[in-house]
């Protein structure tokens, strides 16, 4: 696999695409991160990808995607349908996808699944995205559940208070599908930012962490 540079240039267009398999995948994982990088990048052109959501999940993607790139030069957001849990089963149809979609952007930066995630979706598409992707740093985003699959992450991105509050805030206001569910609230969100603040040490409160498998400096 060839090595590459996490190299976020100062200056001219930042190019970022952002895959998530599940409709609220993107902003659980990265959301803080692009919400940062909206509001001090104006030139950012995010492609936001989200592979399985129809129904009120589509329109809920859709609308959160805008929020959360908001201030964004320009963002362009690709909504799938691709059967939620049964990925696997259709793994020639979306390496299909994925080819395609590596036809139409050239990121500078790529923010996926973590292929230590035990949801069955979420690891095939991270390992599409590295079949695809083989010049490009990619970040692999991690997405709190019931498995119990946090691990070390090697990355850290510190979050100010007042973005980590929105990214929560954002989530649970855009997502009103999602609200029954047990573990879907602003409390485990915000408590997941501040662990990860820890590890990136003060004076970060709150973080998002990423793994990065490889790293290529230039000195």
């Amino acid at each position: 696999m060839p090595a590459f540079s996490v190299n976020i240039p100062d200056e001219g267009p930042l190019r970022v695409l952002a895959i998530g398999c599940h409709a609220d995948d993107i902003e659980i994982g990265c959301g803080g991160t692009l919400l940062t990088l909206a509001g001090h990048r104006p030139e950012i052109e995010v492609t936001w990808v989200v592979l399985s959501a129809d129904g009120i999940r589509r329109d809920e993607a859709e609308a959160s995607a805008r929020l959360f790139a908001e201030g964004a030069a320009s963002v362009d957001v690709r909504i799938e349908s691709f059967r939620d849990g049964f990925f696997p089963h259709r793994g020639e149809e979306l390496k299909e996808w994925f080819e395609h979609l590596k036809g139409t952007v050239e990121p500078t930066v790529i923010f996926t699944h973590t292929d230590r995630d035990r949801h069955q979706d979420h690891r095939l598409v991270s390992e599409l995205t590295w079949n695809t992707f083989r010049r490009h740093p990619i970040l692999e985003y991690e997405i709190p559940k019931y498995d119990g699959d946090l691990g070390s992450p090697n990355v850290f991105v510190p979050l100010a208070t007042g973005v980590a509050q929105r990214k929560a805030e954002l989530i649970s206001g855009q997502f009103a599908s999602q609200s029954s569910k047990h573990w879907f609230d602003q409390e485990l969100l915000l408590s997941l930012m501040r662990i990860r603040g820890i590890e990136a040490s003060p004076p970060a409160r709150y973080a998002e962490a990423f793994y990065c498998r490889k790293l290529s400096l230039d000195l």
